[in-house]
């Protein structure tokens, strides 16, 4: 127990510190990090708490998967931390808070308290109790209040709009997590609820002025300065950016090509754009079909509430996954696969429509348009490439070469 813990330590003699840690290059650091740091001056003693902490193995998976991830709260050396994430050219960014010397032990006797092993575990809620929210949780009960007082004006934007900013280094994985999430991201919210991002934290106790015991006010960060400062990562950006057209382009690119394959193998009897049509079906049906299970499985039987009641479902789910086997069937040339991948690409745009029609009803708010125009134009595609496969199929082939010229010449008219 460091001598802050046991009632040694003079709180004139302590400093703690807010550090913020710039985002780095796997998925769980694109959000960066925060800690605590107390320094008793007098002592010479240093140490750096931090609720970032989680085992990574085959429980930790499993809890995962069920919403039932633990973490919890670590000491380490001060240096050594910082050392480690310049390594990983991260910034390393200082603010020391402006506490009273009262102030100062009763943040660092609880930090001490909270990495003892009875008290170090919580469950971890990316949104609502993580690393960062313990910090801003820690230095708001410190200031009487103070921050949380100050938060209560709305934030900027809405935690979805939040996790697309973060998330813009990698549009897949963007795309992904957009897809996995339901409403509950969608409201509005405070300043407090913004400051689950830790560069969102360190701009609120930058801005705060905390009011003393004498009736006097102060900002909350005494002193700031830069440990590390890369020189080639960016910071955030400010708002989430606009990929909505280039969304919509590439579902309507894929739909798209799906009829275009249908006409041409029907116009030309060819056994490449059979094959082409079958492997998109194949690699549609995986790549939307396996997010789409996973999220109706997750909504059923998890706690990962952010999953329930969530309106992808009405754009791809496991029927979707369907498409896989039957595109596989399709390459070999199985008629029964043709009529079969109809139904499913059918039905998924029926249903991907009636989740459209159903925004006009208040509960259906969610904010999935970037999903529903990259999906639905790919489920009306597939099902107008087979439903105009089946139609082509019923006529002579010479009818159905005017036919397949008369299409293309009318595609090419229509704006």
């Amino acid at each position: 127990m460091p001598p802050w813990g046991t009632g040694e330590s003079q709180g004139e003699d302590l400093a703690i510190l807010l550090v913020t840690f710039s985002p780095g290059d796997d998925v769980p650091s694109w959000w960066g990090h925060g800690s605590l740091v107390v320094e008793d001056r007098r002592r010479q003693m240093s140490r750096l708490y931090n609720y970032g902490m989680f085992s990574f193995d085959e429980a930790m998976l499993a809890r995962f998967a069920m919403g039932r991830l633990e973490f919890w709260v670590g000491q380490s050396s001060v240096g050594g931390t910082f050392r480690f994430y310049q390594a990983e050219d991260r910034d390393v960014r200082v603010q020391e808070l402006n506490l009273t010397p009262e102030q100062r032990v009763v943040v660092a006797k609880r930090l001490a308290e909270n990495v003892l092993p009875e008290n170090r575990e919580y469950l971890y809620h990316h949104y609502n109790d993580n690393c960062v929210t313990r910090l801003r949780d820690m230095i708001d009960v410190a200031t009487g209040g103070q921050l949380r007082e100050a938060d209560r004006a709305p934030g900027r934007m809405t935690l979805r709009e939040h996790t697309r900013r973060y998330t813009s280094v990698n549009a897949p994985m963007s795309v992904l997590l957009d897809f996995m999430m339901n409403d509950e991201i969608d409201r509005p919210i405070t300043k407090w609820e913004e400051a689950f991002l830790p560069d969102e934290l360190e701009t609120q106790v930058a801005a705060l002025q905390v009011k003393g015991a004498d009736g006097q006010t102060a900002s909350l960060a005494a002193k700031s300065w830069n440990y590390y400062e890369s020189s080639r990562r960016q910071r955030p950006p400010a708002a989430p950016p606009p990929w909505g057209p280039w969304i919509l382009a590439l579902g309507l690119a894929l739909g798209g090509l799906a009829v275009g394959l249908a006409v041409w193998e029907r116009q030309r009897g060819s056994r490449v754009a059979r094959l082409l049509l079958g492997l998109e079906n194949a690699v549609v049906g995986l790549a939307l079909g396996l997010p789409g299970t996973a999220l109706f499985i997750m909504g059923l039987v998890t706690d990962h509430t952010v999953t329930h009641r969530n309106e992808n479902l009405f754009l791809a789910n496991p029927l979707t996954l369907l498409a896989l086997p039957f595109g596989v069937a399709l390459t070999w040339g199985s008629q029964k696969a043709r009529m079969r991948l109809f139904k499913v690409w059918t039905l998924l745009a029926a249903l991907g429509v009636l989740g459209v029609v159903l925004k006009v009803l208040p509960p259906f708010d969610q904010d999935n348009w970037r999903l529903i125009a990259l999906i639905l134009p790919i489920s009306l595609g597939m099902a107008g490439a087979f439903g105009l496969d089946r139609v082509l199929a019923r006529l002579p082939r010479a009818d159905r070469a005017s036919a397949g010229r008369r299409d293309a010449v009318a595609s090419l008219k229509t704006p």
